[in-house]
């Protein structure tokens, strides 16, 4: 139990402090804790949900760090593709698709991290608004199917293609991850892929981890630790994509 409580508060913190860490630490942490790889999705799915919810609001009441603009633009584009991953999802036998869901994931973290490594050194041009329909799209079938995609991917491309400050790309991600993870976590529970208990010892622990997270968000570099994390995606991803063969 306390293990999952203090899994809870460490990913909430770096949620609350930088954005990234939700369905890209808390799912394959949980998968190397024993716990089934779809249960694992559709769990930190609804963890999620309420740790953004709560980071969303901390970040929007203590420094106005959300546009709406563009997380409506990535919420219209992700409607869509949670109704396909859904459709997937029921379509595929659950013992296949629990065969191939790690392998996802780890080729998903492993991209995802090395992406990352770049972000900031091409903003040269701005992406089009909407542009991000699609970029909601493509990153809501992601999320679907592995739970992770909002905080590394959008974030990734909001730092590099827009002029946004990086504490509004923050908050705008955790925004959008809202939405986001209230659609994937309403299909897996219809889907039966979510433990309560488990998802119940998570937010116990991340709900002051989010709050500490977004408090020290405007006093410390969060270039440091959100280059940690990136590296922490990254070797999480190679061990479950090792762990996968």
């Amino acid at each position: 139990m306390y293990i999952f409580i203090f899994l809870g508060f460490l990913v909430g913190f770096l949620v609350g402090l930088t954005g990234i860490g939700g369905g890209a630490l808390m799912t394959p942490s949980l998968i190397f804790l024993g716990v089934e790889p779809l249960i694992a999705v559709g769990t930190d799915l609804l963890y999620a949900f309420i740790t953004k919810v709560f980071g969303s609001f901390f970040h929007n009441k203590r420094n106005g760090n959300v546009n709406f603009n563009i997380a409506l633009k990535l919420f219209l584009g992700s409607l869509p593709a949670i109704i396909l991953g859904t459709v997937i999802l029921e379509a595929i036998n659950r013992e296949v698709l629990n065969k191939y869901v790690t392998l996802i994931l780890a080729f998903v973290l492993i991209l995802s991290s090395l992406i990352s490594f770049y972000k900031g050194k091409s903003r040269n041009r701005e992406l089009n608004k909407d542009v991000f329909i699609l970029v909601g799209f493509l990153v809501g079938l992601v999320i679907q199917l592995t739970s992770v995609g909002a905080g590394v991917i959008v974030g990734f491309i909001l730092l590099n293609f827009t002029n946004l400050h990086p504490k509004e790309v923050v908050g705008t991600t955790i925004f959008y991850g809202v939405f986001i993870a209230l659609l994937g976590c309403l299909s897996h529970l219809m889907l039966g892929n979510v433990d309560y208990l488990l998802a119940l010892y998570l937010i116990v622990g991340t709900v002051p981890g989010v709050y500490l997270g977004t408090f020290l968000n405007s006093k410390v570099p969060k270039e440091v630790l959100r280059k940690v994390i990136i590296i922490s995606i990254l070797v999480i991803g190679i061990v479950m994509l090792v762990k996968s063969f």
